[in-house]
């Protein structure tokens, strides 16, 4: 067994009314809380509400950024950075999905350091954050568990994740305000999660400890996949939808996201393919690709399907209708993959050109 470490500094904290019961958490942080969140779902869930009733009951101050955009810009990280600086917030509350959650982070580390630009999202230099604290309110991203944040690079034309390395200090988990997620996002979403579990039990980083929770992930994941598939959200799958996202962040935290990730961020920014979806639609080819049969076995079993067709023709039906992308466009997003080091590292054995090819095109409707 190879050497490895394990650090989660994130607490966590599930139940309903969880953000009720331990307010008075917030008081460590400071007396000025900045939220940032999207502009309606976290009023629609009740999530925001909650949270304003909780600061106000501890006396803390607040202020709101209501503004995160799907799939957040550099550009928009920066100009809630510079609104959270003049407030002069002490900490930080992100509430939503991946986006406003990712947001926070980066917000997070401009405040902290006055003088950074957005540029600076991607020093070399390791920055550190005001504090964070993380409301989910769908199930995918686990970004309220990891030290990740993906910003959209709109002069590179992709997303990138950012250079440092920022855990929410308290992770607040209430099924309660996923109940009227769509039904496309929440499918979207947990294929996010599914993807998490999967590449990070593959990588080149993943441990005894790491995959115990991958292994627990997938066997929850096999529990909802007929409500996947029949659109039939109750509250007790909901409830697992948002523990094995969570497990899912606490995976990729120690191992990191592979091929899938970085193969679907040019499907993401050119034709806005949700960012589950776009992975959900190469992870069969990908798991064709990977020599670890052992590890693509237990995944498959864990997940009660007989093999790699069963489980590509599952993808498909919940993800709906096909992508088609031109072959120019393929071999684009093929040169850009294999220079992204970062995701390529990742994965146990050599990876070439010719194979990221092959997995685009098996995975993709192409002309």
């Amino acid at each position: 067994m190879n050497n490895f470490g394990y650090f989660m500094p994130t607490k966590i904290f599930y139940g309903k009314n969880v953000i009720k019961e331990k307010g008075s958490l917030f008081t460590q942080f400071g007396k000025k809380a900045f939220i940032v969140t999207g502009r309606s779902s976290s009023k629609k869930n009740g999530s925001l509400e909650d949270i304003i009733n909780a600061l106000k009951e501890q006396d803390i101050d607040y202020s709101i950024f209501d503004e995160v955009e799907e799939n957040p810009s550099m550009e928009m990280v920066e100009k809630a950075a510079n609104i959270g600086k003049s407030e002069k917030a002490d900490f930080i509350i992100g509430i939503g999905g991946g986006s406003p959650l990712d947001s926070a982070k980066g917000i997070g580390v401009l405040i902290n350091n006055p003088e950074a630009k957005k540029e600076d999202l991607y020093s070399d230099k390791k920055l550190e954050s005001i504090p964070v604290i993380a409301v989910p309110t769908t199930a995918g991203t686990g970004s309220e568990v990891t030290p990740y944040a993906i910003f959209t690079d709109n002069r590179e034309k992709t997303k990138k994740n950012f250079s440092h390395r920022v855990f929410p200090k308290i992770a607040f988990l209430d099924t309660k305000y996923l109940m009227d997620t769509p039904d496309k996002v929440t499918i979207n979403t947990a294929v996010d999660a599914l993807s998490h579990l999967i590449e990070g039990y593959l990588s080149t980083k993943a441990n005894i400890l790491s995959d115990t929770l991958a292994e627990k992930g997938l066997s929850m994941f096999k529990e909802c996949k007929g409500a996947l598939a029949e659109k039939n959200f109750s509250y007790e799958v909901r409830e697992k939808l948002l523990l094995l996202s969570t497990l899912g962040g606490m995976v990729i935290a120690q191992s990191g996201t592979s091929l899938p990730h970085g193969m679907g961020y040019p499907l993401t920014y050119f034709h806005h393919i949700p960012h589950g979806k776009a992975n959900g639609l190469l992870l069969k080819a990908y798991l064709e690709f990977c020599e670890d049969k052992g590890k693509v076995n237990t995944i498959l079993s864990l997940l009660d399907m007989k093999d790699l067709d069963e489980l590509g023709v599952y993808l498909r039906e919940i993800l709906g209708e096909e992508i088609f992308i031109s072959e120019e466009e393929i071999n684009a997003y093929t040169d850009s993959t294999i220079n992204n080091k970062s995701k390529l590292k990742n994965h146990p054995y050599e990876v070439n050109r010719e194979d990221i090819l092959n997995i685009y095109k098996k995975s993709l409707m192409y002309k």
